[in-house]
Order: structure tokens, then C-alpha cells, then sequence
């Protein structure tokens, strides 16, 4: 097996660090993203112990930070030739509105602007390396509508559907990028992890669910897996392709929040 260039996001906890694990485990070299260096930097050390595979690295980027998230995407770029997966997986569930420094609402722009914003930046990278794959990590938990009036809370603030739109928000984006991309060399998917114990699900809906391993084996085979090769524009529940929100296919829905996203990076990244 080639080895891969893997970047993971939110790394550092749940489903992530123990997706950076088990691709590390298969001997990839996992970029380990976390908020800040030392606590990227702890987890990536605990990976290379676990794994046996010193070439587990760490990264850092605060996702609420427009210029974090570009200083982030210029390190990778600075420092690796390729980028063979880029893995979507950071998110929260924020039980009250929170505005930022920037002026977005924290769920909007972690869940979403974030990983839209790091992906613009490395598609060049991502398009120079051969069978490149961008994996968004969704939720079976996103909405069947959208108000582009209330992306940011301006109407009002719920935390359940905040979370829920901006998981609708990660499909649009995989549906519209996998399209843009569609003659080029890189796939673009997003999938339901499952109901996984994590602090998250904890913090938004009190209940357990199971193990990290299970939740995550779709991120993994959405990155690594040769059945995946060539396969894009796919929301995948349990390793198979699965139907999403049924506004999640409306083109012109993509288009609008394409549009809106891209304003957003131009003002404020």
C-alpha cells in the first residue's frame, strides 16, 4: 500500500484522533490538526506511540480565525509536495450564540466556514497530487431547510438547528465542490459518522452512543479505501452511499450558499 498524506481536522478528540489512529495504524503519515500546538503536539506524540508510525505530525489552526486557518493551509503547503486526503472532521455544538471577533456565530463558522475556507486554500495542492480525496464529516442530524437570511443567527438562535443547518451546509458544499471538480483528479464526499460517544454528542444531546472505533470507520474508508477510488458526490452512511437532505440536491441551494461562503472568505479571509 502507497502511503498517504492525510490531513485531519479536530484531531485532537473523538472521532478524530481516533481516525488520525487508525490511519496511522495502516502506516500513512497523518497531519494531526488540533486548536493550538501543544495540544496538537500531545496527541500527535500519544498517535506515534500508539501506532507505532513516527511519521504522525502535528498541526495547528484555531478554526475560528480566518487568518489561522490560512496560515494553517500555508504550512501544509510549504512543507508537503502533495496532499493526498483532506479530512473535514472539526466540529462543535455550541449550546448558546456565540459571536466571534470576525462577527460570524461560533457553530456557522467552525462547522462550515472553516473547513470551506481550508479547502479553498488547498485545492492547488490538493489538485497537483494524483486521486487526491476531500472527505467532509456531515451529520445525519442535517436540516431539511435553509434560511439564507439566518446563516448567522441575525433571526434567531437555536442550537439544535444551528448544528443541523450547518451539517446541511457541509453536503451543499460536497455536492457542489465534487461537481466544480468533476474533470479534475480529486473526489469530494461527506458522510454520517454514526451516534458516536463523544464529548459532542454529550454536550448536545445527553445520551451515549458507540464506540469511536465505529464512528470512525467511514471516515476512514471515505479517505483510504480503494472501493472509494474515483467515486465523488456521495453521502455515505456505514461505508455505503446513502441519501441526503432532499433540499441537499437542489443546485441552485448549492449555488446560493457557494456564493454567500466565497463573500464571506473574500471579506473576512
Amino acid at each position: 500500500m502507497n502511503a498517504k498524506i492525510i490531513l485531519v481536522t479536530g484531531a485532537t478528540d473523538g472521532i478524530g484522533k481516533q481516525t488520525a489512529l487508525e490511519l496511522a495504524k495502516m502506516g500513512h503519515k497523518v497531519l494531526v490538526h488540533g486548536r493550538n500546538r501543544v495540544k496538537s503536539e500531545t496527541v500527535a506524540s500519544e498517535i506515534r506511540q500508539s501506532a507505532g508510525n513516527n511519521e504522525t505530525e502535528a498541526v495547528w489552526a484555531d478554526l475560528t480565525d480566518f487568518a489561522e486557518i490560512k496560515a494553517l493551509a500555508d504550512m501544509v503547503e510549504k512543507q508537503y509536495n502533495r496532499l493526498d486526503v483532506l479530512l473535514n472532521n472539526a466540529g462543535v455544538f455550541e449550546d448558546k450564540k456565540v459571536i466571534l471577533t470576525n462577527g460570524l456565530e461560533r457553530t456557522f463558522m467552525v462547522n462550515y466556514m472553516a473547513p470551506f475556507a481550508l479547502t479553498l486554500k488547498l485545492l492547488d495542492l490538493l489538485k497537483s497530487t494524483p486521486d487526491a480525496r476531500i472527505v467532509n464529516v456531515s451529520s445525519m442530524a442535517q436540516s431539511g431547510s435553509i434560511d439564507f437570511d439566518n446563516l448567522n443567527g441575525e433571526k434567531y438562535f437555536d442550537s439544535y438547528n444551528a448544528y443541523a443547518v450547518s451539517k446541511l451546509e457541509n453536503v451543499l458544499f460536497t455536492y457542489k465542490l465534487a461537481r466544480m471538480l468533476k474533470d479534475e483528479n480529486v473526489t469530494v464526499n461527506c458522510l454520517h459518522p454514526g451516534v458516536i460517544n463523544t464529548k459532542l454528542l454529550h454536550a448536545g444531546w445527553g445520551m451515549d452512543g458507540v464506540s469511536v472505533h465505529q464512528g470512525a470507520q467511514t471516515s476512514v474508508f471515505a479517505a483510504v479505501s480503494p472501493e472509494m477510488e474515483g467515486k465523488t458526490g456521495l453521502y455515505l452512511v456505514s461505508q455505503k452511499s446513502a441519501k441526503s437532505a432532499a433540499i441537499s440536491y437542489d443546485k441552485k441551494v448549492q449555488e446560493r450558499l457557494w456564493e454567500i461562503s466565497l463573500e464571506i472568505v473574500h471579506r473576512l479571509g
